[in-house]
């Protein structure tokens, strides 16, 4: 037996060795795939044998051909995946929004607002001068689309992240699918773990998938004895044995943008928030894009109600002979002091007064007109405004089908404004620079834009008075309580310095995770990637062994030919 035993040993180590070179083969070829897992040819000793009073050795066998991964280093990176991914998708949103707000350049909004007061500046001296009030309604109306263009395009960021969610949920998809489509696979080449021997190829096909799909949503996973995998996500399962389930888009509209949610097809979770790319770009959407339009509306809101306020109570060179109010009430009869009215800014209580002038003889007759919203009694609402203005000698009012307030003049006749403690003018659009309620919708009202006459810089004092226009240029540094007791200028200052501060720390904790998770992946590199020096030593290992067992038949062919011989 002992002849045959060796020549059989040969044979089997010859096919071992040439198999392991044929591994060794496998990983060089593959040192340049991207999420590539070594494999590793596992050796044991064959089975020994008792013959006599010896027990033999019968060589060596292959186990099987395993990957080299390492499953908590996987899991590991997966978190590391999920966090570095979420937090770098709100860093380069950051960056996006502060490129927008154009700060280091003259494009900002800072720059655009000193242009309109050094303009009012420039009238406050020479407020008849026809050039100089041109300029201030011409800044005015620049600065109005500087704000709305601002907005336009934070509203095209947000829907561009709108397109990243449905791209990200189609690819998270795609993945979901790319998983139940390779686990079937892979338990048939493993013969449902029966075998010792991974399928090398799929597995790796799988680890990427899940690997990309937990930079996009969190995801665990865990491993079956036949070899398939399930995949959770939070508390729900993505595949689970044979079934699996889907990112679905949840439809809506926040802000004048559509955006969506995403659930999960048959547990109806809703995901968005939970980590990785996708709760990155929602957030970044929804609560930095999202807040920041907010902050904006509030600047300019409080911009047209404040500037408003003043120019309300403010005269041009000429009076009014018609005018109708710039806003629409949507409930005539509600107080102007609700919501119920539409109004897009509310008035408190208080009074103005209106002043009626005989072009003829110049007399003027100034009629105080009370906004009574004490809440006490009958309080004031558009069609009592409208009543209590008609009842005003020589002029006339209404309100319209579409809720605005129409006042007219008789013949030879004209009107002013003037003292308005209520801000009921600038809440209903009569007498102002600035129509809109927030930067969605800022504009210029046309009566002043076609004819600079109106354009109230003075108070009553005649063609050189510039006192309102001193007041105008002075209304940013004025605390508003809306915003907390700070002026507008500070407002706006705050909200960028807010910005730059947030942007640099999430770029901080960007740059901390991914230092992090690189780490993880040279952990990843060095355990489970392939060396082509290692390999190349393994390849001459095998060849000297493969080298020996041959000799090893040779010397047995010797041996029985010597035997056959004698």
């Amino acid at each position: 037996m002992g002849l045959n035993a060796a020549l059989s040993m040969a044979k089997q180590s010859m096919e071992v060795f040439s198999t392991g070179i044929q591994v060794a083969g496998q990983n060089i070829a593959n040192a340049g795939t991207p999420g590539y897992i070594r494999e590793n040819m596992v050796l044991n000793p064959s089975d020994p044998y008792r013959q006599g009073a010896l027990v033999n050795g019968t060589g060596v066998e292959i186990s099987g051909i395993q990957q080299q991964i390492d499953q908590f280093l996987e899991t590991r990176i997966h978190s590391a995946n999920t966090e570095y991914s979420s937090i770098n998708e709100r860093d380069t949103i950051y960056k996006q929004l502060e490129s927008e707000l154009r700060e280091l350049s003259g494009g900002d909004l800072s720059s655009g607002l000193n242009d309109f007061l050094s303009k009012l500046n420039n009238a406050v001296n020479q407020p008849s001068s026809i050039p100089d009030r041109e300029f201030v309604i011409s800044e005015a109306d620049k600065f109005a689309s500087e704000i709305g263009s601002l907005r336009q395009r934070i509203n095209d960021l947000r829907t561009t992240q709108s397109v990243n969610v449905e791209n990200t949920v189609k690819e998270a998809n795609e993945l979901i699918d790319k998983i139940v489509d390779l686990n079937p696979k892979i338990s048939k080449l493993e013969a449902s773990g029966l075998l010792q021997s991974d399928a090398g190829a799929l597995r790796t096909q799988r680890y990427e998938a899940l690997n990309r799909l937990s930079e996009l949503i969190p995801v665990r996973y865990r491993e079956r004895e036949d070899g398939a995998i399930d995949v959770f996500t939070g508390s729900d399962y993505l595949v689970l044995a044979g079934s699996s389930q889907k990112l679905t888009l949840d439809t809506d509209t926040d802000r004048g943008v559509v955006t969506q949610q995403v659930l999960l097809s048959r547990t109806n979770s809703n995901i968005s928030r939970t980590g990785g790319e996708l709760k990155g770009i929602i957030e970044g959407r929804d609560d930095i894009l999202g807040g920041f339009v907010d902050q904006l509306d509030s600047y300019a809101s409080n911009l047209i109600f404040e500037f408003n306020k003043i120019h309300a109570s403010g005269e041009g060179t000429a009076g009014f002979e018609q005018l109708t109010s710039a806003s629409a009430a949507l409930d005539p009869s509600a107080t102007l002091n609700s919501t119920q009215s539409g109004l897009p800014f509310q008035a408190t209580h208080g009074s103005f007064q209106i002043k009626v002038t005989n072009k003829s003889t110049g007399i003027t007759n100034t009629t105080t007109i009370n906004v009574d919203l004490d809440g006490i009694g009958a309080d004031t609402t558009l069609s009592s405004l409208s009543s209590a203005l008609n009842g005003v000698a020589n002029l006339n009012s209404s309100v319209s089908t579409d809720g605005r307030l129409n006042i007219s003049a008789n013949s030879d006749y004209e009107f002013r404004f003037s003292n308005d403690t209520s801000g009921a003018l600038a809440a209903i659009g009569i007498n102002t620079l600035f129509t809109g309620s927030d930067s969605s919708d800022i504009g210029i009202n046309s009566v002043v834009k076609d004819n600079q006459q109106f354009l109230a810089l003075g108070q009553g004092g005649g063609p050189s008075d510039g006192s309102n226009a001193i007041a105008l240029a002075a209304f940013s540094q004025q605390p508003i309580d809306q915003l907390g007791g700070i002026s507008l200028d500070d407002y706006y200052d705050k909200v960028v310095s807010n910005i730059a501060q947030s942007s640099a720390s999430e770029g901080a904790l960007s740059e901390g995770a991914q230092t992090f998770r690189d780490s993880l992946m040279n952990q990843r590199e060095q355990f489970s990637g392939v060396s082509i020096d290692e390999e190349t030593i393994n390849v001459l290992k095998f060849q000297r062994a493969f080298q020996s067992a041959a000799r090893l038949v040779s010397t047995v062919d010797e041996l029985y030919t010597i035997l056959l011989q004698i």
